[in-house]
């Protein structure tokens, strides 16, 4: 699994995912959309966090930054 996330990128996934959390437990988004949303939002933590994204793969899209390493 080779990362394809840039920071930026993460933590923009990371904040929407914790204000979608912050919806749901404030009652402001409820029922179906919510567990979508739920759902949704966890799956984009997942992939902050490992810093890979499947569909980003796929689509042979890359947001991190090129190092000499790498």
């Amino acid at each position: 699994m080779k990362s394809n996330i840039g920071t930026v990128d993460s933590v923009i996934r990371l904040l929407l995912a914790a204000l979608v959390a912050v919806l749901c437990f404030n009652h402001q988004i409820e029922g179906t959309p919510a567990i979508i949303l739920a759902i949704a939002a966890a799956i984009v933590a997942v992939t902050a966090v490992f810093n890979f994204c499947p569909l980003y793969r796929l689509f042979g899209i890359s947001t991190r930054k090129k190092t000499a390493q790498s």
